[in-house]
């Protein structure tokens, strides 16, 4: 077999894998029909959950690569953003593999075309591509943290200003953090009601969830709400005046961060409004400029 022919099956075969695995990832929503169908019925099992494949898949990988020092697993911001985490490595090796093929698949038509091409050339480029799409789950896992917590800080303003208003009612501290955690339909107040049950049933003080949600999902603002509502059980402080301070001061640092933000975002655009001022004045200047010297 000539070397043409084994390029060409070659670029068949990688060309195969790269399709079967964008499929995988690009997977369409199966039929609602066909997936009823395919339920078994209650009586089959109520002690046993459907199981995903990518679950599957992902935490063999998991017990694979969770102890390699390159391998590490952002636990708590695939809480906050409700991911498991054997999802999120399951579409970190698919993206390096995707990274490490794509090289290869992008020679093989140079290759039918009877250029040679160094094999270290697409390796090289395999390997950087791979390592560089193998951080962009963790790049996009933190922004999207990161997003979610300001949208939580938010949130707990006016949950703060809900509960001044039922403590000034004359409800009790429990109370008070429930009553208002109730009147949220957003996802931020239903961690916060999720909490609150969790209190409930395991007899604890309110605060203490509070705590505990904060300890999961690092969000330091609950720990500020929990202080103050221990030291208005316990004390008897007058919480409203601390709870409204709270709250104005959280809206302050919001506001001031969205400030700084997008006062970078404009510096940002700073040196590319510069390139294209410098590319109008050259184009404009360039007929000048061929005149004179054809002269």
């Amino acid at each position: 077999m000539s070397s043409t022919m084994l390029a060409v099956v070659a670029g068949c075969t990688v060309g195969a894998g790269l399709a079967a695995l964008v499929r995988e990832l690009l997977r369409p929503q199966p039929s609602l029909a066909a997936a009823l169908r395919r339920t078994p019925p209650a009586s089959a099992g109520l002690d046993e959950a459907p199981v995903d494949r990518d679950e599957v898949w992902g935490r063999w990988l998991v017990d694979r690569l969770g102890g390699l020092p390159g391998v590490r697993i952002p636990a708590k911001n695939l809480s906050l953003l409700r991911q498991t985490p054997e999802r999120f490595v399951l579409t970190k090796v698919a993206l390096a593999a995707l990274g490490l093929l794509t090289p290869a698949v992008a020679t093989a038509p140079w290759l039918l075309l009877g250029v040679g091409v160094p094999f270290y050339v697409p390796a090289v480029a395999g390997l950087a591509v791979g390592a560089l799409l193998w951080i962009v789950p963790d790049l996009s896992v933190r922004d999207q943290a990161k997003r979610a917590r300001e949208e939580f800080a938010h949130a707990l303003t006016a949950y703060l200003d809900l509960v001044a208003l039922k403590r000034s009612g004359g409800s009790g501290p429990t109370e008070a953090m429930e009553r208002a955690a109730a009147v949220g339909r957003g996802w931020p107040f239903q961690l916060l009601q999720q909490a609150l049950l969790r209190a409930r049933v395991d007899r604890i003080p309110p605060w203490e969830a509070l705590e505990g949600l904060h300890d999961e999902l690092d969000l330091p603002v609950l720990e500020d709400i929990a202080e103050i509502m221990r030291r208005s059980a316990h004390d008897g402080a007058a919480v409203y005046a601390s709870l409204r301070a709270r709250a104005q001061s959280l809206r302050t640092e919001l506001l001031e961060a969205q400030a700084a933000e997008a006062n970078a975002d404009s510096e940002k655009m700073t040196a590319p409004g510069a390139l294209l001022a410098v590319l109008v004045m050259l184009l404009i200047a360039f007929p000048a400029v061929i005149r004179i010297l054809a002269s």
